[in-house]
């Protein structure tokens, strides 16, 4: 990872999670020093930190504040923020990170609303010619099945029911808080990790297929090049007018269409595997956060590096 010049310490929120673990990580491999921070005391990103501090949750009061302190304390000069939730509440008091040192690089509320509000997205997305699937705010009316039920804002899979009978709607309707409805789609699952420069271009992306998931998170996948998919999340991620990093979601069907789900206005849980295939997402970032022009050779994710989470292994090549 190359962020430039800068060598001062960098903080990462949300270092409980598999996105804030992988840029811990990163970040520490380029040999900067690294602040960790999350609402759990048993944050595993707590411990393979230089510095951590316990803060409160991303919609507290006392949230950014204490991030602020907690630069003051550490020497932290760059904020890295891996959890969607936070960024309303990281922009609307922007002025105290400015205040404490923390240079950051913050998306429009009103982008981080079209991707977390599932309904806007795919309204947004519709609008702009974005192949997305068949969605149905509360009700299934005119959405094709099989179906997936799903809270209309959320992360992972918390809360989503696959539906194949018409008669188990009703319950899963009444069973996902605040619900939206859509078709489920065929084929192969894929993410795309991306980086969206502050002029809005998309400066680079890695293509990963999502060979197993847990929980949400990909264990086990394998990078892939497609420079037509890389055209179609650059429309997508246009569309919301997203900068900053972003992971998309989405299949490609057996005739090779492509549907995307979803946009994340973050780092992936992922990212170790776009990481490993060359895409330095993370050293880029910075870069932005400092001021200073992405590299877009440098966000070049080579294809056939797979990894297999359970082992913390990744390699090149057609393994088993």
């Amino acid at each position: 990872m190359d962020s430039g010049n800068d060598t001062g310490a960098v903080l990462v929120t949300g270092a409980g999670g598999p996105a804030g673990v992988a840029v811990l990580r990163a970040v520490a491999a380029s040999g900067r020093t690294v602040v960790a921070a999350d609402a759990d005391p048993a944050a595993v990103g707590l411990r393979l930190a230089d510095h951590a501090g316990v803060v409160p949750s991303g919609d507290d009061e006392g949230f950014v504040p204490a991030l602020a302190d907690l630069a003051r304390r550490t020497g932290a000069t760059a904020l890295v923020a891996t959890v969607a939730e936070e960024l309303p509440e990281l922009v609307r008091r922007a002025d105290l990170l400015t205040a404490a040192g923390l240079a950051h690089w913050l998306p429009d509320p009103a982008s981080v609303d079209r991707c977390s509000d599932k309904w806007t997205f795919f309204e947004t997305a519709t609008a702009a010619g974005v192949p997305v699937a068949a969605t149905g705010l509360g009700s299934a009316e005119g959405i094709p099945g099989p179906w997936i039920v799903k809270p209309r804002q959320g992360r992972g899979s918390r809360h989503v029911m696959a539906v194949d009978d018409p008669t188990d709607l009703v319950t899963a309707l009444r069973l996902v808080p605040d619900p939206i409805v859509q078709t489920r789609a065929p084929g192969r699952e894929f993410t795309v990790d991306a980086l969206v420069g502050r002029d809005g271009v998309m400066a680079g992306w890695a293509s990963r297929w999502r060979l197993e998931t847990k929980a949400g998170i990909s264990t086990r996948g394998e990078t892939f090049d497609d420079p037509d998919l890389g055209a179609l999340v650059g429309a997508v991620l246009a569309a919301v007018d997203l900068r900053g990093p972003a992971n998309v979601q989405g299949f490609v069907g057996p005739d090779g269409a492509v549907t995307l789900i979803e946009v994340n206005p973050r780092f992936s849980g992922g990212l170790p595997l776009s990481l490993a295939a060359g895409a330095d997402l993370v050293g880029e970032y910075l870069r932005g956060v400092a001021g200073l022009p992405l590299r877009p050779d440098r966000l070049r994710a080579r294809p056939g590096v797979r990894m297999f989470r359970y082992f913390e292994e990744i390699f090149e090549g057609t393994g088993p």
